[in-house]
């Protein structure tokens, strides 16, 4: 399936074709900051957030991910950061992938959507990570104005995390997997007339076994954590998502890439090692 022109997924493909698969996770945690020696304080996350945008913008990445709860335990303060680091990351030519994982029903679901995808808020993003187990259809808010405003809505599907397994892989009375009917009903939200194809993706790790869902057929991007710190090699995200379409997965590392700073020169050319070893490999 091909993304719709100007749809989040078209726009992540051409990012990826300039600059590789891969996603950096901006995670500025207490003990992260203070290995960068930098205060654990706005300051400190001010710091942090300019010289992640410094070393990645331009061109060296296409994405980077902000973990958002590392700056909500700022206050709004903290918020505040996060807003200044979607403006300033806008201005480098990255493409912000939000890592809330919101979830809701109804009118608060609407809200999150204004909140992380609508054009007057300040949070805004250009994709933002949600839970689905209130139901996919209940975050239609989110999907729906996404697709109005070219923006993405990415499910955790699969994760990585040995906790979440029992449950994505527990069998519904259908006798399909939860997270494979997740997957079948994001193929089918990007196949339909009602949203651009592209818009939903879904996060998808990179140290699992690949699924019996065909994901070629998913329609939209596949966020891939697990590069690095959790074991996953370039060598098996090539593997494990060697069917997709060129420029639907993006390899995501926060971590192990993370350890090469505070010094942007060093964070450049991890970041950009990192990205061509992984175009490399998935061509």
């Amino acid at each position: 399936m091909e993304f719709s022109p100007g749809s989040f997924g078209a726009r992540v493909r051409q990012a990826v074709e300039r600059s590789g698969p891969l996603c950096a996770g901006i995670d500025p945690s207490g003990e992260l900051l203070r290995a960068w020696g930098l205060s654990d304080d706005v300051e400190g996350l001010r710091a942090f957030c300019q010289i992640c945008v410094e070393a990645w913008g331009g061109g060296v990445v296409p994405v980077i991910k902000p973990q958002v709860a590392f700056f909500e335990r700022h206050g709004s303060a903290g918020v505040a950061e996060l807003e200044r680091l979607i403006a300033d990351a806008a201005e480098a030519d990255l493409i912000v992938l939000a890592d809330a994982k919101r979830g809701d029903v109804m009118t608060t679901a609407a809200a999150y959507a204004d909140a992380w995808l609508g054009t007057r808020s300040p949070l805004a993003a250009d994709a933002v990570t949600v839970h689905p187990f209130l139901g996919l259809a209940a975050l239609s808010p989110l999907v729906v104005l996404a697709g109005q405003t070219g923006r993405g809505v990415i499910v955790v599907a699969r994760s990585s995390n040995p906790e979440g397994r029992p449950l994505q892989e527990a069998v519904t009375a259908s006798g399909v997997s939860v997270e494979e009917s997740l997957l079948a009903e994001i193929a089918a939200l990007n196949a339909s007339a009602d949203i651009p194809a592209g818009t939903v993706g879904a996060v998808i790790g990179a140290t699992l076994a690949a699924t019996t869902f065909p994901l070629s057929q998913l329609g939209g991007v596949i966020l891939a954590p697990g590069l690095g710190a959790q074991g996953a090699r370039p060598s098996d995200v090539a593997s494990r998502f060697g069917g997709c379409a060129p420029g639907s997965v993006l390899a995501s590392t926060s971590r192990s890439l993370l350890s090469a700073g505070p010094d942007i020169s060093q964070l450049r050319k991890s970041a950009w090692e990192l990205a061509h070893e992984l175009s490399s490999l998935m061509g």
